[in-house]
């Protein structure tokens, strides 16, 4: 562990899946005298777990940020590039900066800081663990907002995931405006759209 007298972040994305909505990703600097029982890769926990756990992040962390990357960003750089956008933000919003950016995945984001990127690192670094809480709870929480102003859609239920409920809904509605028009089956119902 060379980076372990370094002042460390994890950072992780989620919704890099999902057929609607941005991609987020947060960055976090944990507090080595306070720490959170209980971390581990979000999609691991249970909905209920992450948002007992989310607000202890926040509140014992010595830094946190929560980033995103628009659906128009997504479609525009493709996926990866998107959540690695998120990430740089993300990293780079933290109110104190980092010594060493610990990344789960296999690529880093480019924020002039030295990075390494751990393979599930989502379930073997603390930090990274924690971001990824915080990613995916405040990504859930937008798509909650979002399902306010698109209800026809369902993405209270699904947050945007591909499940069959919500391509029946855009076979029926078609795309909305927070749809990403570069992911195939949102591409064919536009085209299906275009031909009618």
């Amino acid at each position: 562990m060379m980076y372990a007298h370094l002042i460390c972040c994890g950072v992780d994305e989620a919704g890099r899946g999902p057929l609607a909505g941005p991609v987020s990703a947060a960055a976090v600097i944990l507090n080595p005298a306070r720490a959170i029982a209980g971390l581990a890769d979000s999609k691991k926990l249970s909905e209920k777990k992450r948002d007992l756990l989310a607000p202890q992040i926040r509140e014992h962390a010595l830094a946190w940020a929560v980033a995103y990357a628009s659906v128009e960003e997504i479609d525009e750089l493709n996926i990866l590039q998107a959540s690695l956008l998120a990430m740089r933000r993300a990293v780079l919003a933290l109110p104190v900066t980092p010594e060493y950016v610990l990344v789960d995945g296999l690529f880093c984001p480019d924020t002039g800081i030295q990075s390494e990127a751990i393979v599930q690192g989502d379930s073997k670094v603390a930090a990274i663990s924690a971001a990824s809480i915080l990613a995916k709870t405040a990504r859930d929480a937008l798509m909650l907002a979002l399902h306010e102003q698109y209800p026809q859609y369902g993405f209270a239920g699904h947050k945007g995931y591909g499940t069959a409920a919500h391509l029946a809904a855009l076979q029926e509605h078609g795309a909305c405006a927070i749809h990403r028009r570069s992911f195939k089956p949102v591409r064919d119902v536009l085209l299906t759209q275009a031909t009618r």
